[in-house]
C-alpha cells in the first residue's frame, strides 16, 4: 500500500510539556511538503477529577492554540489542523498512524531517566506498534550536527537510509552512515555500506556523506554518536521487519540517545521517477 500523497504528519499532543515536539514535526512536515495534524487525546477520566470539566476542555483547546503558533513560527505558509478526539492517546495514534505519513511524540523524559524506562511508556508503544515512521522528540533541542543513520545490510535499514537522505536534503545537513560490526563477529564485505548509499546517494546530490563501518556494541556505538547529531534514524527491527516490535538497537536509542530519534517502520524502498524515492508500505502478512 503507497501512502497518500496528502497523508500529514501527525503529532500526538500529550500535555504542556510535550510542546518541543512541535517544532521538529513542523520542519519535518515542511521539508517534506506535508500538512502537520495536532492531535490531543482528551482523558475524561481527568476532566471528571477536575475541578471543572469545562476547564479540562479549555485547557485541552489552548493546547492546540499554542502548538500552532509553534508550528507557524517555524514555519508560516505550513497547512497546520487540530483535533481533539474522546479516548486514549496510544490506540488513537496508533490506529491513526496508519494513515499518516510521520507520527511525532515526545519521549516523556526518558532519556535522561537511566534505566528505568517503562516499556508501557506512550514513546515506546507507538515506536513498537504504529503504522508509519515515528519520531520521538526529546525536551532538550539538538546541535546543529549531521543526521545520523544507523545501517546493518537489512532491507529496511536500506529503507531508513533513503528517509535518512530525505531528511538530510530537507535539513541542508551532512548525512553521516554508520555500521557497526559487533567484535566477535567474522569480517563481512567492506563495500556493504558504501553500496548501500550509493543507491541512494545519486538521487541526492547536493547531500554531502560520510561513511564510517566501526566494531563495537550496535547500540552503544551510535547512542555516542548520536550526542553531536541533529537527527538519528534508524530501521525500527533489522531483520522480519513487519513484526510489531523493536529491535534491541532501536530500543537502546529510543531510550537512551539525546538526540531526536526517527524509528523507520512499516516503509521499504522503491525506486521512483524524479528526484527523491518513494517509500511504501511493506505488505504484511
Amino acid at each position: 500500500m503507497t501512502a497518500a500523497t496528502d497523508a500529514a504528519v501527525l503529532v500526538g499532543l500529550g500535555a504542556e510539556r510535550n510542546l518541543p515536539v512541535v517544532r521538529l514535526a513542523a520542519q519535518e512536515a515542511a521539508a517534506h511538503g506535508r500538512p502537520l495534524c495536532l492531535l490531543h487525546a482528551f482523558n475524561w477520566t481527568a476532566a471528571l477529577e477536575a475541578p471543572s470539566i469545562a476547564e479540562a476542555r479549555a485547557d485541552a483547546e489552548r493546547l492546540i492554540f499554542r502548538a500552532t503558533e509553534i508550528a507557524n513560527e517555524v514555519e508560516p505558509a505550513l497547512p497546520v489542523s487540530g483535533e481533539i478526539v474522546e479516548g486514549a492517546l496510544v490506540p488513537t495514534l496508533v490506529r491513526r498512524s496508519e494513515l499518516a505519513f510521520l507520527l511525532a511524540v515526545g519521549d516523556g523524559g526518558m532519556a535522561t531517566s537511566g534505566d528505568c524506562v517503562s516499556v508501557d511508556a506512550p514513546a515506546v508503544q507507538l515506536a513498537a506498534r504504529a503504522g508509519c515512521p515515528v519520531l520521538v522528540a526529546r525536551r532538550e533541542p539538538p546541535p546543529q550536527g549531521p543526521v545520523l543513520v544507523g545501517v546493518d545490510g537489512s532491507d529496511s535499514s536500506q529503507a531508513a537510509l533513503e528517509w535518512a537522505f530525505e531528511c538530510a536534503a530537507g535539513r541542508e545537513a551532512r548525512l553521516l552512515a554508520v555500521r557497526v560490526v559487533e567484535p566477535e563477529k567474522a569480517a563481512e564485505d567492506p563495500e556493504l555500506l558504501a553500496g548501500m548509499v550509493a543507491r541512494s546517494a545519486h538521487r541526492f546530490p547536493s547531500v554531502a556523506t560520510e561513511c564510517h563501518t566501526i566494531r563495537g556494541d550496535p547500540g552503544t556505538v551510535l547512542v555516542e554518536q548520536s550526542r553531536s547529531a541533529q537527527v538519528v534514524l534508524v530501521a525500527a527491527r533489522g531483520d522480519e521487519p513487519w513484526r510489531g516490535m523493536l529491535g534491541a538497537v532501536s530500543q537502546t536509542l529510543l531510550y537512551h540517545s539525546p538526540a531526536p530519534l526517527i524509528v523507520v517502520r512499516g516503509l521499504t524502498a522503491v525506486p521512483l521517477d524524479g528526484r527523491n524515492a518513494q517509500l511504501r508500505r511493506d505488505q504484511r502478512p
